[in-house]
């Protein structure tokens, strides 16, 4: 028997929270290290994983991506990711709070919207709705793998970018590693099926393991991790992760829906909530991206030191207590 509509709403709730928390823990850790640089990814990984502060925060983030994996296999893909896409507001609000990083007139707006938004999908919600776990492999492959390259080349952009360009850094970092968390989150929708349709540990086991989409997830999960991580440290996180969350969360929702054959509630009412919210979510996105340009007063400027060895260097740095 599936749950209730606002049970689902609940899960994906969870998963926001500590998705985000997850981000800002590791954000303060990242503030710590020395410059992250991409191209040496066994020297990058090294350094995260003997970081205890930044493996808390790891953890937090896997257990958020393990409860967007349950909630997946009862509620569809248009309700679910805006309530994820939702967490931006927490993010916001703990980097002003944990990261001294100090909210706009306009961000604190992007706070309410998406406040706004998760209401308008709570309101939406229905329990007609019916979660989709069959997708054609032809046309997942068709949609996942340009949008995998497309968000390779955009978030590797910032690695060979001049530095100064602030602008360029955060939104490509940001829509770069969106894409490919995206891909992930397709992946995972489609593994989500195999908890559906296998009976008994071994059985769910092999179907996991024999299912290309595991692989899927793993490779973009993980050059969605190192890029994310490279951008995290060095632009503002009240400006990339949003980016990154949003654009991730926009396009999920449209391929996912698509793909797997999800429907949009018959009500008309409930029918424009949802639009409404995911009109907000794309909003946000644009707004927040235009924002980036402007250098927020109350960051504080990295030592001149940190700089000449920072690969991506930036004036919005935090200095850590």
């Amino acid at each position: 028997m599936s749950p209730g509509p606002y049970a689902g709403i609940g899960l994906a709730l969870l998963a926001a929270t500590a998705y985000n928390v997850g981000v800002i823990l590791e954000k303060r850790a990242l503030g710590q290290m020395p410059a992250l640089d991409v191209r040496r990814v066994v020297h990058v990984v090294a350094s995260l994983l003997t970081d205890p502060a930044w493996l808390a925060g790891f953890a937090l983030m896997l257990t958020g991506l393990a409860c967007q994996v349950v909630v997946l296999t009862f509620e569809p893909v248009s309700v679910v990711q805006p309530v994820l896409a939702s967490g931006v507001a927490l993010l916001l609000v703990l980097s002003r709070l944990v990261l001294r990083e100090r909210l706009g007139r306009t961000e604190t707006w992007c706070v309410a919207a998406m406040a706004a938004a998760l209401v308008m999908l709570a309101l939406s919600a229905s329990t007609g709705s019916a979660a989709g776990h069959h997708a054609s492999a032809g046309a997942m492959a068709a949609v996942m793998i340009p949008s995998a390259v497309i968000g390779l080349l955009v978030a590797g952009r910032p690695v060979r970018a001049p530095a100064g360009q602030r602008r360029t850094r955060a939104i490509s970092f940001g829509i770069g590693t969106g894409l490919l968390y995206g891909v992930s989150a397709l992946a995972i929708k489609a593994l989500s099926g195999i908890l559906v349709r296998h009976q008994g540990i071994a059985s769910l086991v092999a179907g996991i393991v024999s299912s290309p989409y595991l692989y899927v997830l793993a490779g973009c999960s993980a050059a969605g991790m190192l890029l994310f991580q490279a951008g995290l440290q060095s632009c503002r996180a009240s400006i990339m992760v949003p980016v990154s969350s949003v654009s991730g969360s926009v396009y999920f929702m449209i391929a996912g829906t698509w793909l797997f054959h999800e429907r949009l509630p018959a009500n008309a009412d409930k029918l424009g909530l949802r639009l409404a919210a995911i009109v907000v979510a794309g909003l946000v996105l644009v707004t927040l991206a235009r924002q980036d340009g402007a250098d927020p007063a109350g960051t504080a400027a990295a030592p001149a030191a940190r700089h000449a060895r920072t690969r991506l260097p930036d004036p919005e740095r935090q200095s850590w207590p």
